[in-house]
């Protein structure tokens, strides 16, 4: 990617889009993903010496773009004639805004509960908003600014801080994962529990910079700070950087690919149904290791990567396995195996109960199966493992595209990090880059109901972004919603497919004592294959009966469920070279069933009913 015009005539953040995630650890702290194929961490290292989860930090870095608008180089607060001051904004406004019921972008939002206020009995609107000033920092390892002024209910809530490294990037950190009612009250329901606040925000990054004594203009950017990331080395089969791709491709501000790339657009699919293997039960055994359909092996590789016509059904047959919505997408067998944004038990009649992937990648599949695609695919090729291994110039879109590969795209349920808004063209000012709203923007009214209709307005919340403006659509707090989301809710078909969300929820996980019977080669090849198939519920910890007591749980000890890490596996050929695993698997103190007393394959017939999975309770309007 060579760069001719060396002149930086001005400059733009990256990650244009950057995601922070909550911890309680009060201390500990690390650098979220800064490429696609960041090297696994080695074990223990989500964790501080007590065992809390660790903060996720997202980093943003400054870079001096020429007149056609490409990256000549970094800039940092280390150079000399360098001067950069960072501001940040950060605002959490989830129980000032509407519930959540349905994305209101489809047809179905009509027949699902209205969107009405959260907390609609508080007149003072603003006590329900924790929004803190912006703060700013300057220079190298700038000691941390916090947001701790916001107040919910005049009670202060920590919502992070921000600070700079050794060259002056900017860090941000989010809040500790800390929620709670203002009355004591338990919460009741995954996404709408009035009361509430938590600690989890958003809102812009801007800078301004310096350079040989010129002013710059600088592209600003946006930071997410979202729920942990308990599955980091996973990706769901349509993330967040593919749902915006595609957006920006239909809205015509990106070009679409005249031909696939097999290695940039069809192995990435495949690499993720099969990585889904470690967080859910039915992936395992549907696309891991010896399961019904091999995408990764290096055998089926040197197939799927050829465009020879000898492979031309074989891709044929493959791609046809994909949702199509206009051919069966009323059915659970297509892949991916996920829910839709329509989702119910008992299954409505709609074509969102499932979900599917992007028309750009079903695109790209379709040309792939006709040979219409790039052969670039080599085994012995290895991804950069560090943000600096990648040319500078390609290095601003990897940092985006690192970020946004680790966010959800699946059912908009709401979601995990960011939910349906995201789809809509007129939120960004260029591809994956935010517009943010004017200074002193005052949206149109919207009533006391969120209607699809009051939602567009040219200038409302699907334009130009405030603080806060993204987590707002999520649920409250983001644990309620998070111990909500299993998979195989009709156990008649699957107990383990569709999912929610295992990428960053897991579903089922091998433990460590399944892992430590895998590796001990004195034991039978049987009663190996046996516990390397054995699956445990990843929620199990917070005990098996009420719903109520279960979210509530989460509430409290979040940070006490397993992260699934990647350990070495067998070096005899005997099961996969690296197996994930889940770091702990323990009751949490204020449950009293043991994990081992519900096993993965098993439903409590009580969830099937929670509010979650009734979102037409009078049908589906036609």
């Amino acid at each position: 990617m060579a760069v001719s015009d060396r002149h930086v005539v001005k400059a733009a953040i990256y990650p244009s889009i950057g995601v922070a995630r909550v911890g309680g650890s009060p201390n500990g702290w690390f650098i979220g993903p800064e490429v696609t194929h960041p090297a696994p961490k080695p074990l223990g290292f989500y964790r501080d010496e007590t065992g809390a989860l660790k903060r996720e930090a997202a980093r943003f870095r400054i870079y001096g773009l020429n007149s056609y608008g490409e990256i000549v180089r970094e800039l940092t607060a280390a150079e000399p004639a360098t001067r950069i001051t960072w501001t940040v904004a950060l605002a959490n406004t989830k129980a000032a805004w509407y519930q959540f019921q349905l994305a209101l972008d489809i047809p179905e939002a009509a027949s699902a509960p209205a969107s009405n206020l959260r907390n609609a009995k508080v007149k003072d609107r603003a006590q329900l908003a924790i929004t803190p000033m912006p703060q700013s920092v300057d220079g190298v390892a700038a000691p941390p600014r916090r947001f701790d002024d916001g107040k919910f209910m005049d009670k202060p809530v920590y919502l992070g801080e921000i600070a700079t490294d050794e060259a002056g990037r900017l860090l941000v950190l989010g809040g500790h994962g800390k929620s709670a009612s203002a009355d004591g009250s338990r919460a009741t329901t995954f996404a709408n529990n009035d009361g509430w606040h938590d600690d989890v925000a958003d809102g812009p990054v801007t800078a301004r910079v310096t350079l040989d004594g010129v002013e710059l203009e600088v592209l600003p950017a946006w930071v997410v700070v979202a729920p942990p990331n308990y599955a980091p080395q996973r990706k769901s089969v349509r993330t967040m950087w593919d749902l915006m791709r595609d957006t920006a491709i239909k809205a015509g501000t990106l070009p679409a690919p005249e031909r696939p790339s097999f290695t940039e657009d069809i192995l990435p699919i495949f690499e993720r149904l099969a990585g889904l293997q470690w967080v859910n039960a039915g992936f395992a055994g549907g696309f891991g290791w010896e399961g019904a359909f091999d995408l990764v092996s290096p055998t089926a590789l040197a197939r799927f990567a050829s465009d020879s016509p000898a492979y031309a059904e074989l891709r044929k047959s493959v791609a046809n396995q994909f949702r199509n919505f206009n051919r069966d997408s009323y059915s659970p067998v297509p892949w991916p195996w996920m829910y839709g944004d329509a989702m119910d038990i008992p299954a409505p009649d709609t074509p969102r109960q499932n979900a599917a992937l992007t028309d750009t990648q079903l695109w790209c599949l379709q040309e792939w199966a006709a040979g219409n695609f790039v052969a670039d695919f080599d085994p012995h090729a290895k991804p950069p493992r560090r943000i600096e291994d990648v040319p500078v110039a390609a290095q601003g879109d990897m940092l985006t595209r690192a970020s946004m590969e680790f966010c959800l795209a699946d059912a908009f349920h709401p979601g995990c990090e960011m939910t349906w808004p995201m789809r809509t063209p007129s939120l960004y000012a260029a591809p994956f880059r935010l517009a943010h709203a004017p200074p002193g923007h005052v949206g149109p009214a919207l009533g006391d109901v969120l209607t699809p209709g009051g939602v567009a307005q040219v200038g409302g919340p699907l334009y130009g972004q405030v603080p806060g403006g993204l987590t707002r659509w999520m649920a409250v707090p983001w644990q309620t919603d998070t111990a909500s989301c299993r998979s195989g809710y009709d156990t008649s078909y699957d107990p383990y497919v569709p999912s929610f969300w295992p990428a960053r929820v897991p579903n089922q996980v091998m433990t460590t004592a399944s892992y430590d019977a895998v590796m001990n080669n004195q034991l039978s090849p049987e009663e190996r294959r046996k516990a390397f198939a054995t699956r445990v519920n990843w929620l199990d910890p917070l005990g098996t009966g009420d719903y109520i007591d279960v979210i509530n749980a989460m509430v409290a000890h979040f940070d006490e469920l397993g992260v699934v890490e990647a350990r070495p596996g067998p070096t005899d050929g005997s099961f996969p070279t690296t197996i994930e695993v889940e770091d702990r698997h323990a009751p949490v103190a204020s449950t009293l069933e043991a994990p081992a007393a519900h096993s993965a394959a098993q439903q409590p017939e009580a969830w099937h009913g929670i509010e979650k999975m009734r979102r037409f309770p009078h049908g589906l309007r036609r």
